[in-house]
């Protein structure tokens, strides 16, 4: 199987409303990565495979140091296969190569391991207000 790493990579919507859909367990939406990535982010990562897009990492930013992971999704059938390290892999070394000094990420207990051990994270003190 040829898997295709890309930085700034096309991306339909559907394929990302499906896979963020699959991810993150909720019924796809109809909503507009492309306009999205092109407004917020300092870019993105796409894995592909021959059957299509199997991994996708969002890298935002506040325009000056700080980068910061979001939404880093792998389809189940291609999961324990070291995409979604290799996603975060690529999002560090483009954030860097942009100027940015910082990488945050934040994410569930279960990931720890993932984000820690894997990717190279090291924990910090961090706070969170929830809006709604």
């Amino acid at each position: 199987m040829t898997m295709t790493w890309e930085w700034r990579g096309t991306v339909r919507n559907e394929e990302i409303n499906e896979l963020h859909a699959e991810g993150f367990d909720h019924v796809p939406a109809a909503d507009d990565w492309t306009e999205r990535l092109s407004r917020l982010s300092l870019g993105w990562v796409t894995a592909r495979d021959d059957e299509g897009l199997v991994g996708f990492v969002n890298v935002i930013w506040d325009g000056h140091v700080h980068a910061f992971i979001e939404d880093t999704l792998v389809a189940h059938r291609a999961r324990r296969q070291g995409i979604g390290k290799r996603l975060v892999a690529v999002a560090e070394e483009q954030s860097r190569a942009a100027g940015c000094e910082w990488l945050h990420v934040d994410f569930d207990d279960h990931l720890k391991s993932f984000y820690f051990d894997a990717c190279g994270f090291r924990p910090t003190s961090a706070g969170l207000m929830q809006l709604r």
